[in-house]
């Protein structure tokens, strides 16, 4: 926009409404302003204001004319049709977009040196620990997540670090900026924070050091209370009722509510806290916490729910509309230990009302551990036909509030993959040895420190088979009957924050990271999406191996492939069957109301819809 010099009628039209400049040759203005609409304001620096055209609705139905009331500016720029009135103190060093309004602000500044909470470096997963997580404005689970996980290896964190440091400087502006068509009212104070378009702050106590993201399908809300500290929050999210936040990342969609409190913590994706606190917490996707006991400390969760310190498991509710399934990826401990459910890498158990981590467990995914007096027993792939479990493959990506040109961080929300089939098979094998090793007339089988019963063994083998061949033929519907394209995909398969991928291509990310190929942050983001974007064809290389195996096949023929199908039609039809059951025996008990559970069976009636849906695309 182009300003230029107040005329002297102008000047002493202003004068005569009792404002006042330290030098009015620094004040200037757009073609069209009108002095009429500023009063009793105070200039003092270079201040730049644009023109007073429209009106501003300050409330629902309730409209005020554009301009400037009872406010002190100090080296600002102003866009057109702003309503800015009743500030207590000053703003001082902003630039404010086009239609803005703010109002009954006591202070508005920018201070020398400030990054807006960009470049913050925290500790996650260890509260006490040196930082591994860089807050910065393109920060996603992926990266947050490659941090943690390798913040050991000193020559990676350092690249990483330096690349993001170099995206820092070059984007951080000089001073606070405020967008277009923001709302700032009852607020206390907003220091060195930036505010992205169409956002609104009502009746926050403190934003110090701080941006707030947004794009046009998704703008930001911070509510009542709220001290923000150090914290990068993003778009479609909302802070409300007293939250406080310090050192923390705030990703796409989140809402965190009622007192929330939160220190050198992320939230990624849709997460949801209310009432409790986080310290050095990786809340990754759909993470979700509502009760004033729950402290997530040192914990990497994703797809997860936790209850108070009685109920850290409201997993075991099931069809009633009001209860949450839990642990669908799950925790990662500081220790780098997993507790995850159903793509679970080992087990837990709730005993006294606590969890109970068992990493001797992690390869018997989908299993319940249960304490009779001083034995555990072992129930493995238990949960994979639940009603729970059903329920929850089925909501996640109902849940996703992101706009798809909001989706920064990568979810994946296939529940059998690579990553969660491999540790099936694993389990599978594992329980196959257990058998051949005592036999099958034994009452018992030792694995560790644990019991498992034989019949329950049985089920588990059968249980984690009829999984496998669900994954199978489910693959196979979706993908044309061919060679792979490409060998990547085979081995192991990690969940990287929602980002399902081989590890070779993880390890090889690190190595072009470490080595200097990479010289962009953008360019690791960039290379997180195109692995995303390969994934159906990695998932095949992988999948057609593991056919084979299975099968003892050299290669796979249209013959082979219907046999294939036909098994997933029977394997899919008992999982069913056993989810069916659950919900009925869940009904005997007394839990739900029959019309909820006609309706759960209704769902399932409608299951048999999807065995021959994009067969073979």
């Amino acid at each position: 926009m182009e300003y230029r010099p107040l005329t002297q009628e102008e000047i002493r039209i202003l004068e005569s409404r009792g404002c006042k400049a330290q030098d009015w040759d620094l004040i200037t203005v757009a073609p069209e302003f009108d002095p009429s609409f500023v009063r009793n304001t105070s200039f003092y620096g270079e201040v730049r204001i644009g023109a007073f055209r429209k009106e501003i609705e300050v409330s629902k139905g309730f409209v005020k004319h554009s301009g400037i009331k009872s406010t002190t500016l100090r080296n600002v720029t102003i866009g057109d049709d702003c309503l800015i009135e009743n500030i207590g103190n000053f703003i001082n060093n902003y630039t404010i977009g086009d239609e803005c309004y703010i109002s009954n602000v006591n202070t508005i500044e920018t201070t020398e040196g400030a990054t807006f909470g960009e470049g913050n470096l925290i500790s996650v997963l260890n509260e006490v620990g040196d930082g591994n997580v860089m807050l910065f404005d393109g920060l996603t689970s992926q990266l947050a997540a490659l941090m943690v996980n390798h913040y050991r290896d000193k020559q990676l964190m350092k690249a990483i670090l330096n690349l993001i440091r170099k995206e820092v400087e070059a984007s951080v502006p000089d001073r606070g900026t405020i967008g277009n068509r923001v709302k700032v009212i009852n607020t206390g104070e907003v220091t060195n924070t930036h505010i992205n378009d169409d956002c609104e702050v009502n009746g926050a106590c403190r934003l110090s050091d701080c941006s707030i993201k947004s794009i046009p399908e998704a703008s930001v809300y911070i509510g009542s209370g709220v001290i923000c500290e150090n914290s990068i929050i993003y778009d479609g999210s909302s802070i409300l009722n007293s939250v406080k936040l310090e050192n923390c990342f705030v990703g796409e969609a989140c809402k965190i509510t009622n007192g929330f409190a939160a220190e050198n913590s992320i939230f990624f994706a849709n997460s949801f806290m209310s009432n409790g606190e986080a310290c050095a917490a990786f809340c990754g996707p759909f993470s979700a916490s509502h009760h004033k006991s729950s402290l997530l400390i040192g914990g990497m969760y994703s797809f997860y729910n936790a209850g108070s310190s009685t109920n850290f498991s409201n997993h075991a509710y099931k069809m009633g509309p009001m209860h949450y399934g839990i642990l669908e990826r799950g925790v990662k401990t500081a220790s780098g230990a997993y507790i995850l459910m159903p793509a679970q890498i080992g087990t837990f158990s709730v005993c006294f009302g606590k969890l109970m981590y068992h990493p001797d467990t992690r390869n018997l995914p989908f299993s319940y551990l249960i304490a009779y007096s001083d034995t555990m027993y072992l129930n493995p792939g238990r949960n994979l036909t639940t009603v729970g479990l059903y329920r929850d493959i089925r909501k996640w990506p109902k849940r996703d509030k992101r706009p798809t040109s909001g989706q920064k961080s990568i979810v994946n929300f296939d529940w059998l993959s690579p990553f969660s089939a491999g540790e099936i098979l694993e389990g599978k094998k594992l329980l196959e040895k257990l058998r051949d090793a005592s036999g099958e007339k034994v009452s018992n089988y030792n694995y560790h420190e644990y019991v498992i019963k034989a019949n329950h063994l049985r089920l588990g083998i059968e249980l984690y088979d009829m999984a496998l061949r669900i994954y199978m033929g489910a693959v196979l519907k979706r993908h044309r009957i061919e060679l792979p394209k490409s060998p990547i995909g085979t081995g192991k398969w990690n969940d990287l924050a929602g980002l399902l991928l081989p590890e070779t291509e993880e390890n090889r990310l690190i190595e072009d990271i470490k080595n200097g190929t990479i010289v962009d942050i953008y360019d690791i983001l960039d290379r997180f999406n195109e692995l995303h974007e390969n994934y159906s064809e990695y998932r095949w290389t992988w999948t057609y191996r593991m056919i084979l195996d299975y099968y003892n096949l050299e290669t796979l023929t249209e013959e082979d492939a219907e046999r294939i199908h036909e098994d997933y039609i029977i394997a899919r039809r008992k999982w069913i069957s056993e989810i069916r059951l659950d919900a009925e025996k869940e009904y005997a008990l007394g839990d739900v109301d029959r019309e909820v559970l006609d309706n759960f069976l209704s769902q399932l009636d409608q299951e048999i819809a999807f065995e021959n849906e994009n067969k073979y695309e």
